[in-house]
């Protein structure tokens, strides 16, 4: 199982200059390893609004990351929309998925799972699926170059 300092090591190894997000309960367990961090983390009130942050410091030159969790990824669809497909932006994204392993264990009727992927192939965004109870490192960092492999936005749906 990856820890806090493991996992912002590795966006700051990937290149990261920013962590663009909204901290919720299994995400914001990352706040501490950020105090620590050479990332400059920037919380937004909504999820919209990470978008525009995020497109404004690459067009500034820097290398943010998303970090939202699925239910604001839905909500954030029309900027999404602009950012990756009219500016043509290489947003990158790390999408929580609530609820995911209770659900994969008949242990929760949330329903996020069931859209979170069918909404980030409705916006044809590239992504892969990372569990961070079942990852090393290793694995985190190869999501991670996934991740940054693509010239065009993309994400990583976070199993939470």
């Amino acid at each position: 199982m990856l820890v806090p300092n493991d996992i912002v090591s590795a966006f700051e190894a990937a290149g990261f200059t920013h962590l663009v997000w909204i901290p919720d309960s299994h995400l914001g367990t990352w706040e501490s390893a950020l105090r620590g961090s050479r990332l400059a983390p920037l919380r937004v009130c909504r999820e919209g609004e990470a978008m525009a942050l995020a497109a404004g410091l690459m067009l500034g030159g820097a290398k943010p990351l998303v970090v939202i969790q699925c239910t604001g990824f839905f909500e954030a669809g029309d900027a999404v929309r602009n950012v990756a497909h009219d500016m043509k932006l290489p947003l990158k994204l790390i999408i929580g998925v609530r609820s995911e392993r209770a659900s994969h264990a008949g242990k929760s009727g949330d329903n996020c799972p069931k859209f979170a992927e069918k909404l980030v192939q409705a916006w044809e965004l590239p992504h892969v699926r990372f569990d961070p109870t079942e990852a090393d490192v290793a694995q985190l960092v190869t999501a991670l170059n996934t991740l940054t492999g693509h010239g065009a936005a993309s994400a990583i749906l976070w199993a939470e």
